[in-house]
């Protein structure tokens, strides 16, 4: 069972209703989220921050955050989940990347590199098909490190 595993999908997540995303976390997340578990979380809107808050409140796995640039720069949303986080004592780790470029795609590329990069299998929630979009970037960026991934579309 994998101990290193990065969470990336949509940040559009109005589609579905709250409790949906709890019913997918609990099938697709729990299954991997022992203690000595580690989670690398984006830090963005959508996913990552109901990832890291169903993380925080449902297991006992060490989670990490890391944000392209500052935590000061992300959305209000993503800010919030991670001031939770952090205030339930569930926050392992902060990273602030600090990229010059960001916000831009280049920032957020390169935020989900570090991320697969410390992980062992990565775990997608992508939103469509539209291969362009950072959810699939991260999911192909780690099949060509030969890792293995699991995607789960919502």
């Amino acid at each position: 069972m994998p101990t290193a595993i990065t969470i990336t999908g949509t940040r559009g997540t109005q589609h579905r209703q709250p409790a949906e995303y709890e019913e997918v976390f609990a099938d697709y997340l729990a299954p991997f989220a022992g203690s000595r578990t580690r989670f690398y979380v984006g830090g963005a809107s959508g996913i990552d921050s109901l990832a890291l808050l169903w993380l925080t409140q449902h297991t006992s796995s060490g989670v990490t955050v890391a944000v392209p640039g500052t935590v000061s720069m992300q959305p209000e949303d993503a800010r919030e989940a991670i001031a939770t986080a952090r205030d339930r004592g569930r926050l392992t780790e902060l990273v602030e990347l600090g990229h010059d470029g960001h916000p831009s795609a280049e920032a957020y590329h390169f935020r989900n590199r570090w991320m697969v990069d410390r992980s062992e299998f990565v775990i997608a929630f992508p939103h469509g098909d539209d291969r362009t979009r950072g959810t699939w970037y991260t999911a192909e960026y780690a099949a060509g490190h030969g890792k293995p991934r699991l995607i789960v579309p919502i």
